[in-house]
């Protein structure tokens, strides 16, 4: 095989590591991924890797490091070692330096073959005569030869032993308890191999048996769902939502992070174990099981963000599609199309205003799943399956009442938090089967109705009347103080009931002051207006100037959020808001509350009710105004930046806040 088909060469090997600070590590291999032609930008990749540092340690323990990341300055997948003969200390569980570095480094569109050789070796880091050999080995050439499979490590001179509770199960059982597991984390490209791994060998020593299901990068292959009905329990060891949770339902199961999945397999194994052996053999996958060991690796706060992380994942293409729609209406057919008639039935093919109007009203329909979907999800991630319809249907209560998305978002959790008590029910074989697909469904659909409608609906809808005759209050007081105020409002909840009030508060006034609106009502129009387009301009250009703050998904939605925002869809920034709301709606508050006094101290004026940038010839001192947008965006863009720096350059120490919530960032 020549070099470059080869995942490391001797070129990428150094036995002699100098360096004992992790950043002169990093930056000394990598070095040698730029001589061999592997990556294209040394500033570009070493700044992909500390962000992926930054988001979580690497360091596996036992010596062990492995920085590694997905760049776009990667060639084809590479890894460089070093051996270092005082360590770097790469944060490890174990408080001890890494002496093997392993720097690996995967392209953004790598194949699946090339990913199952970087998975084959993640599997290999957790074997004790793999390791062994690459601090024994005396050549460069030897080293490239072991990793790339070349040649066979020698035996290690003792074996590793079993802990003493894992003998003793194994001999209290000699067939063993049957065990499944999932491991993932957001990479997928190390910390899921290496766990299955780890828990492959954690079984063997305690006379279990397990197969594990691999969601990495390298693609999965699902477990047989005979395998899963025989199976006594289930570990998972993940950092993200374990794809279709709901065939595991009624199983004995432990769930915790990816990396107690390397670093702690023996104990998750034992723990399975004994809840296997507590529910007894051959527990049905139809009945609930209230023996579930919860992540206690995980904090409250990091659980709530993975809820709402799985909700707007599955909205995300609602938003991207019903947004740009809306744009291209108002493009083509001016911001009246906002108000033509239905085109059903009356669609002329030759006429634009036809096909803007069909573009408007199409979008509209996508953005009317926005809320029923995000709330719909997050009580999936909750409680699975059995949790959507209830989710659903409190979204669109949610909708329907005006509560928005903050009501989406609370009618989801309910709907999540009563189904997953519900699931633990203890009830009689013989309804047992038609708890998921009836009872539950019909109980919590109840419930969570009631509970939107009654406790949710009726305080919000409150809150607007009086809102309205406050505001109705200010408007002749002082301009650039509401004009403040409302940007706060059209940031709040971005499309929520605070949002509607202040748009409702605006259009009423520009629509019932006659024919020739005066001019507070016109100026109130534009601070609304430019208010509401700052929050998606500013997290799409957060995007921008600090990539590695945000999701890959986070950035694909930002290019989207251009166009929503420049055409008046404060929606656009709703994505952003629901996965990270403490540093994305403070920021976006005052970065409206900034374009929304500018616009009234500058005396723009509107005379539409929508829009966005399409319709700027309608726009009085229209440069001005967009100086005031611009303002606006950069002030919440500037402020994203600064609240995302801070949490991921000074977490506690010790605190999990780098792993399930700053992970994702990585994926």
């Amino acid at each position: 095989m020549s070099d470059t088909g080869r995942l490391i060469t001797p070129a990428l090997v150094d036995l002699y590591l100098a360096p004992e600070e992790k950043s002169e590590a990093l930056h000394a291999l990598a070095q040698r991924l730029v001589a061999e032609g592997r990556v294209t930008d040394l500033d570009g990749f070493l700044a992909d890797i500390a962000a992926r540092e930054a988001q979580a340690p690497t360091g596996l323990g036992d010596g062990i490091g492995i920085p590694h990341c997905r760049s776009a300055h990667v060639t084809r997948p590479s890894l460089a070692f070093g051996r270092s003969a005082k360590g770097v200390d790469f944060d490890a569980p174990d408080g001890q330096p890494a002496d093997l570095i392993f720097m690996i480094a995967a392209p953004d569109g790598a194949d699946d073959t090339h990913l199952q050789i970087l998975a084959a070796l993640a599997r290999r880091l957790m074997d004790p005569e793999f390791t062994g050999a690459l601090r024994a080995a005396e050549s460069p050439a030897l080293v490239a030869a072991l990793v790339n499979g070349e040649e066979a490590p020698a035996p290690a001179p003792t074996p590793v032993p079993a802990p003493a509770a894992a003998v003793a199960d194994a001999d209290a059982d000699s067939v063993g308890p049957r065990l499944v597991a999932v491991t993932s984390c957001p990479t997928g490209i190390a910390h899921t191999y290496m766990a299955a791994k780890a828990l492959e060998l954690a079984a063997a020593r305690a006379g279990a048996q397990i197969q594990v299901e691999t969601q990495g990068s390298a693609g999965a292959t699902p477990l047989d769902p005979a395998v899963i009905a025989a199976a006594d329990a289930v570990i998972f060891a993940h950092d993200v939502e374990v794809r279709d949770r709901a065939r595991f339902a009624g199983k004995p199961t432990v769930d915790v992070g990816v990396k107690a999945g390397v670093n702690r397999a023996d104990q998750l194994v034992a723990e399975a174990v004994q809840l296997a052996r507590a529910a007894g053999p051959g527990r049905s996958a139809a009945t609930p099981s209230p023996s579930t060991v919860g992540r206690k690796d995980e904090h409250w706060a990091q659980r709530l963000r993975k809820y709402l992380m799985t909700g707007v994942s599955y909205m995300i293409p609602f938003v991207a599609a019903g947004g740009l729609l809306i744009a291209l209406g108002f493009a083509i057919g001016g911001y009246q199309i906002a108000s033509a008639p239905s085109v059903l039935g009356h669609f002329d093919w030759t006429s634009s205003h036809s096909w803007a109007a069909l573009l408007f009203q199409t979008g509209k329909a996508s953005f009317g799943f926005l809320v029923p979907i995000l709330s719909g999800f997050i009580a999936y991630a909750i409680a699975d399956r059995a949790a959507l319809a209830a989710g659903i249907v409190g979204g669109a209560i949610s909708v329907a009442v005006g509560a928005g998305f903050l009501g989406g978002i609370v009618s989801g959790l309910m709907a999540g938090f009563l189904v997953l008590w519900m699931v633990r029910w203890k009830v009689p074989q013989a309804i047992a089967g038609i708890m998921p697909v009836v009872v539950i469904p019909l109980l919590s659909v109840a419930a969570v109705g009631f509970l939107t409608f009654v406790v949710v609906g009726s305080p919000i809808a409150a809150a607007m009347r009086g809102l309205t005759n406050w505001l109705n209050g200010l408007s002749g007081t002082n301009a650039i103080l509401l004009g403040v105020l409302l940007g706060a409002m059209m940031a709040f909840d971005m499309g929520g009931p605070l949002n509607k009030v202040a748009y409702t508060f605006a259009a009423g006034a520009l629509t019932t002051a006659g024919a020739t609106p005066d001019a507070g009502s016109l100026k109130v129009m534009a601070a609304v207006m430019a208010a509401g387009m700052t929050p998606p301009l500013g997290m799409a250009l957060a995007t921008v100037v600090r990539r590695s703050l945000f999701t890959a998904e986070e950035r694909e939605n930002g290019k989207a959020a251009w166009v929503l925002g420049a055409s008046f869809i404060t929606e656009g920034a709703i994505p952003f808001a629901a996965a990270d709301p403490l540093r994305v709606i403070p920021p976006g508050m005052v970065g409206s509350m900034a374009a929304g006094g500018l616009s009234m101290a500058f005396g723009s004026t509107l005379r539409a009710p929508h829009g966005g940038i399409w319709v700027l010839p309608l726009i009085g001192s229209p440069f001005l105004y967009v100086l005031a947008i611009t303002a606006g965006t950069a002030v919440t863009a500037g402020v994203v930046v600064l609240l995302k720096g801070l949490r991921r350059t000074t977490p506690a120490v010790g605190s999990p806040a780098t792993t399930q919530e700053q992970e994702l960032v990585a994926a």
